[in-house]
């Protein structure tokens, strides 16, 4: 794996973000199920590697389920369940002991996201992914390391919203073109990894 993004001085960490309760999968580490085979976490590491210097799986719990993916799992470093900020902050924290520049972040669940997530966000602040109607899609996203005072400082106030913390560090939205399968199509339920099976056919 090789660093990428705008800048190619910037070293960037990918984090993908496991640490959902998946509670429309009757609670199951929707990571971990099978698509065409494989882990969804699978697919998913394997469109983000080539757009980072290395991965790591943001999850709490045991670790040791996620053995096979020889990955560093990171817990959130907030307690209770504090959502998607939470493994952004846990990733800007491991991405600072790695002396990497920020990290591009991706949802477990999504198998077909963008494999231009670098070129597209990495910048100079916090950036999120849009799609061509503009609809955000705050799970994907480039959050540099400079970031991570302001968030740790805004998740101990209680704020748990993704895109309202992201405008106050200064976001800004990047869209995406439409693509087939949909690169943010994402796997809440059972019918949803049906008609991902279906896609990936294709």
């Amino acid at each position: 794996m090789s660093p990428l993004g705008n800048d190619s001085n910037l070293r960037v960490g990918g984090v993908i973000l496991a640490g959902g309760r998946g509670t429309r999968m009757g609670g199951a580490d929707k990571g971990l199920l099978t698509l065409a085979g494989r882990a969804l976490l699978a697919h998913v590491a394997d469109r983000l590697a080539p757009q980072c210097a290395a991965l790591a799986i943001n999850a709490n719990g045991d670790a040791a389920r996620f053995a096979a993916f020889d990955l560093p799992v990171l817990p959130d470093p907030i307690d209770g369940f504090a959502g998607p900020l939470a493994g952004v902050l846990a990733g800007l924290d491991w991405a600072r002991e790695k002396g990497f520049d920020g990290i591009l972040t991706a949802a477990a669940d999504s198998p077909f996201l963008p494999s231009d997530l670098d070129l597209r966000l990495v910048g100079d602040g916090v950036a999120l992914a849009a799609d061509a109607e503009g609809n955000l899609h705050p799970t994907f996203g480039y959050w540099p390391t400079s970031a991570r005072d302001g968030l740790r400082t805004l998740l101990k106030t209680g704020e748990r919203k993704v895109r309202l913390v992201a405008d106050r560090l200064g976001a800004v939205t990047v869209p995406f073109p439409a693509a087939d399968p949909d690169p943010f199509f994402n796997i809440n339920k059972p019918e949803d990894l049906a008609h991902a099976e279906r896609m990936i056919q294709r």
